[in-house]
């Protein structure tokens, strides 16, 4: 049998006759304590909490009832058991009692062996829930760690991956933690539009927020040459740049193949394949046109567009905002999904905001501060 000696079961009663045959039932087993009123039980479970209660209905002042509601009210002292221990016999009466939240009645006059198996029965009974209580904190404890350390794990991954971007990409540090912003503005935005409230919610975005920084890790497959070309690009050479798209959905793809949760790479493998197709149906790598395209690509291209404008390249000066205000006002229905299009009118200040606090050169700085065409 288990052992509950060390349970403390607490008797409240005004009648002194009462207490003792409880006390003397189960004073060989448990730890006992005693209240003579409602008031002083309550006083005394704010600074030792009792296993269980035995509780008198009938009482001066504070009644069982009362006391009850109180014990179960409070969120320190609510799991503690209590049994009535009443002369009433009325069947409403226990009805009250159980809606209050007692777990038991016992009636008097008090028979010892049904006091001693009550008691022991719901003792046990609690110790077991406190047991799976235990267990359920136990195990959200190391979910919560997991979902941790896969976080941390995912960081690790996309920072390790971007950092072998950046080291072949001319496109910089900063055009990465824009480019991510931008998207999970985008996304914030959306989230709540009748088109996209079913893809969208906080760990989608998070998500999309984590996988952005991998749209262009294909670059990594293009050739110095054209990757690093200062002047325009030859019909070849765009052809070859093209492919980025898919050598980063193939290096994605294989990642994604092995064991874990990869949602993240999946997501970036989705970016990185598709943020250069167009509303219209122009753009690659295959032609995709509307809502064809992937949620994750749409939102990409407007942000990545939105920062190759204001950033500056070898091959030419940033673009005021205003002037890239202007040009993607212009791909919308075209290069855009015009709801993006119109997210991001709604959101240029915070846009350009970002753009100045992730800014790499002053000439950049100088461009984002201008505030009119």
């Amino acid at each position: 049998m288990d052992d509950l000696s060390q349970c403390n079961v607490m008797v409240v009663d005004d009648n002194e006759t009462n207490i003792d045959i409880l006390v003397d039932i189960l004073g060989d087993d448990y730890k006992v304590s005693v209240a003579t009123s409602g008031e002083s039980a309550l006083e005394d479970m704010e600074h030792n909490l009792p296993d269980l209660v035995l509780l008198d209905v009938m009482m001066p002042g504070m009644d069982g009832y009362e006391v009850c509601g109180r014990i179960k009210a409070n969120e320190k002292s609510q799991g503690v058991p209590v049994i009535f221990v009443t002369a009433m016999g009325d069947t409403e009466e226990e009805i009250r009692g159980f809606e209050l939240g007692a777990v038991d009645y016992i009636t008097k006059p008090i028979s010892p062996p049904r006091v001693k198996t009550r008691v022991a029965n719901h003792l046990r009974l609690k110790r077991a829930k406190d047991l799976l209580l235990h267990q359920k904190e136990t195990l959200e404890e190391r979910v919560k760690e997991r979902t941790r350390e896969l976080a941390l794990t995912q960081e690790q991954t996309i920072f390790s991956l971007t950092s072998l971007a950046e080291t072949r990409d001319p496109e910089t540090g900063g055009h990465i933690r824009r480019t991510q912003t931008y998207v999970r503005l985008l996304a914030t935005r959306l989230k709540h539009h009748k088109r996209f409230s079913h893809e969208l919610n906080d760990s989608a975005i998070e998500l999309l927020y984590k996988s952005a920084p991998l749209h262009d890790i294909g670059k990594v497959g293009v050739h110095d040459s054209i990757l690093l070309k200062p002047g325009r690009l030859t019909d070849e050479e765009f052809e070859e740049m093209k492919r980025h798209t898919v050598y980063g959905r193939d290096a994605l793809m294989s990642s994604t193949h092995m064991p874990g949760d990869h949602s993240f790479l999946k997501l970036a493998r989705e970016i990185a394949y598709s943020h250069h197709e167009k509303w219209d149906g122009t753009g690659y790598p295959e032609g995709l046109q509307g809502e064809e395209i992937p949620l994750s690509g749409r939102l990409m291209a407007l942000a990545d567009v939105y920062d190759a404008l204001i950033s500056k390249r070898v091959y030419k000066p940033p673009f005021t905002h205003a002037k890239a205000l202007e040009i993607i006002a212009e791909g919308r229905g075209k290069h855009f999904d015009p709801a993006v299009s119109d997210a991001f009118l709604e959101l240029e200040e915070q846009f350009r905001q970002t753009a100045l606090s992730f800014a790499d050169f002053e000439e950049e700085r100088e461009t984002l501060r201008i505030t009119a065409p």
